[in-house]
């Protein structure tokens, strides 16, 4: 299961323990945008923006982890309090409207939300110091937070995902700094910078309109328009679930144990678009970094992989222990890809060659309004 760290403050995090929801969004009070993936005369404004954060609540599955970091102010350090978990797949959408759902009492919007319940809640949060920059225990600079680093370098991002030891080290360090003792209650406030029992929680009453991307997507496919986001975001969505049978089936998947989207792999702007996680047995795992390009595959596409396998081998298998599968998802071409693109699939398969296996190439179409991915041999 993926563990995601959601952004809250001091304003935000009593509401969200009160009504038992998570969310992300622009922050802004005033009215935005109306979201509606089937009408496709709605013009979305900061469009892109938008369908990355629906991404990033797209890849949540129902029992997944849930870490809310409380943001640093005056009085205190950034915390990180836990452990919660998803109550539902996926995000639903309440719009930047007039009608939002306590957009009142949060004095901001937010549009992606998700409903969430107790797993194994503490009371004190453990600091952003301890978790990101002491090194005690630690024997190699793999072993630290990356993802958690890479977010506070870069920002602008309320749902960050964490690998699966980083999720390990980050329980582990909020179970020692509460004696391993979690809270026995069901109901839970904030007060004094700490989770305490409260009597009840409120029903969450807001609206719960199901995200779905593809009726937008097949409408930026169809005028040729930029849609890289929209695709990731189908994907994550979908992936694993039986609702694209040919998507599980190019990837060659079925379950998945861990899923991220726009994972940074370094101190610049390397972003790996899907990367997944799962079992191929009882014994052996997979990890998959995708690709996506929304136009034909070209020659440099396999290329930019490389640098994402260089970072898998140093800071992922370390602690992961997997073998890695590359992967490249792109337009069909009306026509086969040419004898120079072939050849630098080949080349790049040649060059990496026992470091992981031969790149696997995808291309997708819709056929007429369902999204079809094929395997290109």
């Amino acid at each position: 299961m993926t563990t995601h760290v959601l952004i809250v403050d001091e304003h935000t995090f009593p509401i969200h323990l009160q009504y038992m929801f998570a969310g992300t969004g622009s922050g802004e009070k005033k009215v935005g945008d109306i979201i509606d993936c089937t009408d496709n005369n709605i013009h979305w404004s900061r469009e892109a923006g938008l369908v990355s954060m629906l991404a990033d609540g797209a890849r949540i599955r129902q029992g997944d982890y849930i870490v809310f970091y409380l943001q640093q102010t005056n009085r205190h350090e950034g915390l990180f309090f836990g452990i919660f978990q998803a109550a539902q797949d996926s995000v639903f959408i309440d719009d930047n409207s007039s009608a939002q759902y306590l957009k009142k009492e949060l004095k901001k919007s937010l549009t992606f939300r998700l409903l969430i319940k107790p797993c194994e809640v503490y009371s004190k949060g453990v600091t952003e110091w301890e978790a990101l920059d002491v090194i005690r225990g630690i024997h190699s600079p793999n072993q630290m937070l990356w993802s958690l680093i890479y977010r506070k370098l870069k920002g602008n991002r309320g749902n960050t995902m964490i690998t699966e030891y980083e999720a390990e080290r980050l329980f582990e360090l909020i179970r020692l700094k509460n004696d391993r003792t979690p809270l026995t209650n069901e109901h839970f406030r904030y007060e004094n910078k700490l989770i305490i029992p409260a009597d009840s929680t409120s029903p969450y009453l807001g609206q719960t309109k199901t995200a779905d991307i593809l009726q937008r997507l097949k409408h930026k496919y169809s005028v040729h328009r930029a849609h890289e986001a929209h695709l990731q975001a189908y994907i994550v969505q979908n992936i694993g679930k039986g609702t694209n049978p040919s998507l599980d089936k190019a990837l060659c998947i079925t379950t998945t144990d861990w899923i991220g989207n726009e994972v940074s792999c370094g101190v610049g702007m390397q972003r790996i678009d899907i990367l997944i996680s799962h079992h191929m047995s009882d014994i052996q795992r997979e990890v998959m970094p995708i690709e996506l390009k929304c136009i034909p595959a070209e020659t440099y596409n396999a290329r930019q992989l490389i640098r994402y396998i260089d970072w898998l081998e140093q800071y992922y298998v370390p602690n992961h222990p997997s073998r890695i599968q590359p992967i490249l998802i792109c337009r069909k071409n009306k026509n086969s890809i040419s004898q120079e693109v072939a050849n630098s699939f080949s080349a790049f398969d040649e060059k990496m060659k026992g470091r992981c296996l031969p790149l696997r190439f995808i291309e997708y179409h819709f056929d007429p309004d369902t999204l079809v991915f094929e395997r290109i041999r």
